[in-house]
């Protein structure tokens, strides 16, 4: 029995020794698992606490939007219903789209008439010469560049069109394709938003050479197959000054609905020069578009204003709506045009 009882003895000590080894660090890990337990509650309650967004919204890149329209012209048939329905308001023919015109950064269009009061006519029966308040209407629409490179600009003579240029010029609005000189007719327009620079030039083939400006005296930009090397340098020097370039062309067979080969030669030619866009006038209907290597080619962009109601085709258009972006075309979005019973076009 003194046997056992000193085994038994022994034992105790011995789990005494053991409990004494494990007792601190079984407080240890309890303390840890206690402080732990606490900090956790702690942390929930604080992060509940505190307000999150719901996402991260990251600042968007400025983009620049640039309207282009067709063929505008505001004598005859629109200058009767500017008297007849407007009261002689030339805002007349815009009010059903200038809010929306007003939303680009930058408004361009083909002005199909001279406006003035000087000069004879020496054109045909259709001759075209809208009365100076014809500026009130293009301005309140918002147009910034506007393209006289077409067949209509000599219809009242040299004078004429000196006069217009000088008008536009006083009103703040910019001409391409036609000056009051060579050199003034054949430069690059620039137009610079948001850090981004977009050049328009303008060209016809159509109308006699001696329209050309030459020198000193008024004219446009007359060209044909033949001055396409002249004209292709013209573009690549244009395009080291811009970051977009837009080349405009009065060409083509009236309500055809297909390009000529002039206009097709011509905007390839011009893309591979370094445009980025080409858009047409003249043929009163909208033809094809396509997109050729690094660039946009719209043939005919048809009708804007005009009294031209005889078919269905006439009083259709386009507006292209081109986004900018990283100084670079992102995006043309087209936008059909209909023009009602008093040439107003409206956004179809």
């Amino acid at each position: 029995m003194n046997i056992l009882f000193i085994f038994t003895v022994a034992a105790l000590r011995s789990k005494i020794k053991v409990m004494k080894k494990i007792l601190p660090w079984s407080i240890l890990i309890s303390f840890v698992v206690l402080v732990g337990t606490a900090l956790l509650f702690m942390i929930d309650d604080f992060s509940k606490s505190i307000s999150y967004s719901p996402e991260i919204v990251l600042p968007k890149k400025e983009t620049v939007s640039l309207f282009l329209v067709g063929d505008m012209m505001l004598d005859r048939g629109v200058e009767l219903m500017i008297k007849s329905q407007g009261k002689g308001d030339y805002r007349f023919p815009f009010l059903k789209i200038a809010d929306y015109l007003n939303k680009a950064d930058i408004l361009f269009g083909n002005l199909e008439n001279i406006i003035s009061d000087k000069g004879t006519k020496v054109g045909s029966i259709y001759s075209f010469r809208a009365k100076p308040a014809a500026i009130e209407g293009l301005t309140f629409a918002g147009f910034d560049v506007l393209s006289l490179a077409n067949n209509h600009a000599f219809d009242y003579g040299r004078t004429a069109l000196e006069d217009t240029l000088l008008r536009l010029k006083d009103a703040g609005i910019s001409y391409v394709g036609a000056g009051l000189s060579s050199k003034e007719a054949f430069s690059l327009i620039i137009k610079e938003i948001k850090d981004t620079k977009i050049g328009f030039l303008a060209y016809t083939n159509l109308g006699p050479e001696v329209w050309q400006a030459r020198n000193q005296n008024p004219g446009i930009v007359w060209i044909d197959s033949e001055n396409f090397s002249q004209i292709k340098e013209n573009i690549e020097r244009a395009k080291k000054e811009v970051d977009v370039l837009i080349i405009s062309l009065h060409s083509g067979e009236e309500y055809e609905k297909k390009p000529s080969q002039f206009q097709i030669d011509f905007a390839k030619m011009a893309i591979d020069s370094g445009a980025d866009l080409v858009v047409g006038h003249h043929p009163h209907v909208v033809q094809p578009n396509e997109k050729y290597k690094e660039g946009w080619i719209f043939y005919s962009l048809g009708n804007f204003i005009f009294d031209q109601s005889f078919s269905k085709e006439t009083i259709q258009g386009l507006l292209l709506k081109v986004i900018i972006k990283d100084k670079k075309i992102a995006e043309i979005k087209q936008k059909k045009i209909q023009i009602n019973q008093y040439f107003q076009p409206t956004i179809d």
